[in-house]
């Protein structure tokens, strides 16, 4: 099966490709630009948004749910919000559909036109907040914590599955508080609980920092975000978290009393992650052979196959590869016993070296004799002898060997690739010849930000949270700068 795979060296572009749709992920849609996600990708996004939702809960969130059609006036309430969504809109003008007088199938009704065009959401900011109107009224409705797990559309020219999509899936928390320093701090914490997830669950070191001006989401005072970086040098942005200040408040005139008994506009967070995290999972952890997926949210963590000649072998197999399977669910180890007849063990252990499962297990008649299974990592192909006894307790110590080991090398890729430049020759040469990050001087104006991205197709992709203070001088223009920020060619 590996043979299928284009190489990363060949055609990266393909081989992440080749990987979404041999590995059983995603598939083309008949709807140009999106895309339908397959049984086992959706059991991914599902264990990422398990892990997810629980830490929202534990965080003092609640889910809820608002309507996917937006009314067109409301983005207009928001300047900068509407500007910057303005050209990814889809527009719903019509309500129904009549049958074609020609005879040529269905036409769109012209006197069925809406009176207010509907906007399909890109973002529930505007419907959110006029909702919140009618929440929040006093101090005591504060702060409102809630997040939503939906769909959105933002129309897209150029497609690619998981990573730009017109339609994908994602959560979106929108909160509100009683005071600035409370919506900033709700803001940190959240982008800490997408740093938390992509390292200790996604095995992905990231960067935290916050955004340029020109990079900030369409309405922000302020954008934090989570900055990854590809196994091609790229970067990409696993998640932000916003600090709205109180503009939606005041653009849909969400008002509460406090404690003086004065009224005030409310300060608001928004934030969110979506399923181009399954795309950053993939090119940062796989490789020629397939997916690697590491174990805390592999969909399957262990797969057994079976080695038996004729009905006899077999059946003594099942008996005990049934116990031992019994004992991996009672250990909360996600396991299957592929025990089918279709096809022969080979091409059992490449579908599931395809499928990137962390841990494989092969047991014969002649391991069942010997008290032993032959286990493979899927990190690092390693094979290893182990004895039935005890077995659940050395898979569960394996899955977490696998677990560090692929972060350790994640970030080991990322450290070697975060590179110093000085002056804008060095800039180029190491974007043409390494990638990575770039950690370079900018004068801190959007001109000279434009500019470098016009001439590199380099972005600034974040000011790194506690970032060291360094005079210098920016790698372009050569005027004072103040500190360091991370550019990247990103997706």
């Amino acid at each position: 099966m590996s043979k299928e795979i284009t190489a990363r060296s060949e055609d990266y572009s393909k081989w992440y490709n080749d990987l979404v749709l041999k590995g059983g992920l995603a598939d083309y849609s008949a709807v140009k630009g999106c895309m339908v996600i397959k049984p086992y990708g959706f059991a991914l996004w599902e264990a990422m948004r398990d892990v997810l939702d629980g830490k929202f809960k534990e965080t003092g969130h609640q889910n809820a749910y608002f309507p996917l059609f937006i009314p067109k006036s409301f983005l207009s309430k928001e300047a900068a919000h509407v500007e910057g969504f303005a050209k990814e809109c889809a527009v719903v003008t019509h309500y129904r559909l009549k049958n074609d007088p020609g005879g040529a199938g269905v036409i769109v009704d012209p006197e069925a036109r809406l009176e207010e065009e509907l906007i399909v959401r890109p973002t529930s900011e505007t419907i959110i907040w006029n909702t919140y109107k009618d929440w929040i009224q006093s101090y005591r409705d504060l702060p409102l914590l809630i997040n939503q797990w939906a769909n959105v559309v933002r129309w897209e020219m150029r497609t690619r599955l998981f990573l730009r999509t017109t339609e994908f899936l994602w959560q979106e928390g929108h909160t509100a508080h009683a005071t600035s320093e409370e919506a900033v701090a709700e803001t940190e914490q959240m982008l800490n609980v997408y740093a938390d997830f992509a390292e200790n669950y996604m095995a992905v070191p990231v960067v935290r920092g916050v955004k340029s001006p020109s990079e900030r989401f369409a309405g922000a005072v302020e954008t934090y975000c989570v900055e990854a970086l590809m196994q091609d040098g790229k970067a990409l942005q696993a998640g932000t978290s916003h600090f709205l200040g109180q503009n939606f408040a005041k653009a849909f005139d969400v008002q509460f009393s406090n404690k003086e008994n004065k009224l005030d506009y409310v300060w608001a967070t928004s934030w969110g992650v979506s399923t181009r995290l399954i795309g950053a999972l993939i090119m940062v952890h796989s490789d020629d052979q397939g997916l690697v997926l590491p174990p805390k949210i592999a969909p399957l963590q262990v797969v057994i196959v079976p080695i038996y000649k004729g009905p006899d072998q077999k059946a003594g197999l099942d008996e005990k590869v049934n116990v031992i399977v019994a004992e991996l669910r009672r250990a909360g180890i996600r396991v299957k016993y592929d025990d089918s007849d279709n096809n022969r063990p080979g091409w059992k252990f490449a579908e599931y070296e395809m499928k990137g499962v962390p841990v494989r297990i092969a047991i014969g008649a002649r391991d069942l004799e010997n008290n032993v299974a032959e286990v493979a990592r899927r990190d690092t192909k390693e094979k290893m002898s182990l004895s039935l006894d005890g077995l659940p307790a050395r898979i569960q110590e394996l899955l977490g060997e696998i677990q560090q080991n692929l972060f350790d090398k994640a970030k080991a890729f990322r450290d070697n690739n975060i590179t110093k430049a000085d002056t804008f020759e060095e800039f180029q040469q190491i974007l043409e010849e390494k990638g990575g990050f770039i950690s370079a001087h900018w004068d801190g104006t959007a001109e000279t930000e434009e500019k470098i991205k016009e001439l590199t197709k380099a972005t600034i992709r974040c000011i790194p949270l506690n970032n060291p203070q360094e005079a210098g001088t920016c790698v372009l223009t050569g005027k004072p700068s103040k500190e360091r920020v991370l550019f990247a060619k990103a997706y």
